[in-house]
């Protein structure tokens, strides 16, 4: 059987924690920040657990992270 390629889209996107649980980042930081809040701005910059809906999804993209 053939290895499975990775897509390289989603090896950026997303990181494996030790205890194998994924993380992504958070949206709407990239632009029109002005009307933000400083408190939204830092909350939006960490990263956060992909929701267990989508985890399935998100590891037949990276197989082997």
């Amino acid at each position: 059987m053939p290895k499975i390629k990775t897509r390289r889209g989603a090896a950026k996107r997303f990181k494996v924690t030790g205890s194998g649980r994924i993380l992504r980042g958070k949206a709407y930081r990239r632009h029109i920040l002005t009307k933000m809040t400083r408190k939204r701005k830092r909350q939006l910059g960490k990263k956060t657990l992909v929701a267990s809906s989508d985890v399935a999804r998100v590891r037949k993209q990276i197989p082997y992270l």
